[in-house]
């Protein structure tokens, strides 16, 4: 499968997967969570979902209510992609902005002295 057509398919993982956790999802722990990107395998069998989240919630309860909640996602994901097979989906927290932030930290604490 080309690239493109991978990078698309994962684009639309995203969009779907925001989706139903905003509407359909009723755990406060899981409604917290902002799905940042997606990397598909290229046989489409596995989606490394990353995300990030909001709230007073540590990371390892966040990461267990996803757990448990990834068959019910991807049934809920089958039911709004058209694809021959829903990937299973693996959640990885997205660090990337917490590392962002502190960048930004450091650049302020510099610039005020």
């Amino acid at each position: 499968m080309s690239k493109i057509k991978i990078e698309r398919i994962a684009s639309q993982i995203v969009r779907e997967l925001s989706n139903i956790i905003f509407t359909e999802v009723k755990d406060e722990k899981i409604k917290s969570v902002t799905i940042t990107a997606s990397d598909l395998t290229p046989d489409l069998g596995l989606a490394k979902i990353y995300y990030t989240f909001l709230g007073n919630y540590s990371h390892e309860e966040v990461q267990n209510e996803l757990e448990k909640a990834a068959s019910f996602l991807r049934t809920k994901l089958a039911e709004s992609i058209d694809i021959r097979h829903t990937p299973e989906l693996k959640f990885i927290y997205d660090e990337s902005i917490e590392y962002g932030a502190n960048i930004e930290k450091i650049i302020e604490d510099i610039n005020s002295r």
